[in-house]
C-alpha cells in the first residue's frame, strides 16, 4: 500500500524531531515550583484534601455515633423487656401467694367449723 503524500524518510524524521521539540519547550515554559501561580493552586489543592479528610472523618464519627445510639436503644429495649418480665414474674407469684392465702384461709375456717361442730356436740 502506498502512501498518499509520499512521505520520505526525511520528512518523517523531520516531523519527529519538531515534534519532540515542541514538546521539550512546552516542559520548558512550564511555571517551576517557587512559582507564585503554583504555589497558590498547589495550596488550593490541599486545602481542598485537608476539607475532604475532615468531612469523611465527620462522617465516620457521625456513623459511629448513629451505631452508638443504636446500640444503647437496643440496650434500653433489652432492659425494659427484663424488667417487664421481672414484673410479671413478680405479679405471677403475688397472685400465688394471694390464692395460697385464700386457700389457707378456707381450710382454716373449715378446721375452725368443724371444732366449732364437735365442741357443741360436748
Amino acid at each position: 500500500m502506498s502512501f498518499i503524500s509520499q512521505n520520505k524518510l526525511d520528512d518523517r524524521l523531520s516531523a519527529q524531531q519538531k515534534a519532540r521539540e515542541a514538546m521539550v519547550e512546552r516542559f520548558r515554559k512550564r511555571p517551576s515550583a517557587d512559582d507564585p501561580a503554583v504555589i497558590a493552586r498547589n495550596a488550593e489543592r490541599k486545602a481542598i484534601a485537608e476539607a475532604r479528610e475532615a468531612r469523611a472523618e465527620e462522617r465516620e464519627l457521625a456513623r459511629i455515633a448513629e451505631e452508638e445510639r443504636k446500640a444503647a436503644e437496643v440496650e434500653a429495649a433489652r432492659q425494659a423487656e427484663i424488667a417487664r418480665k421481672a414484673a410479671e414474674i413478680e405479679a405471677a407469684a403475688e397472685r400465688a401467694r394471694e390464692a395460697q392465702a385464700a386457700q389457707k384461709a378456707e381450710r382454716d375456717a373449715r378446721y375452725a367449723a368443724r371444732k366449732a361442730k364437735i365442741k357443741l356436740r360436748r
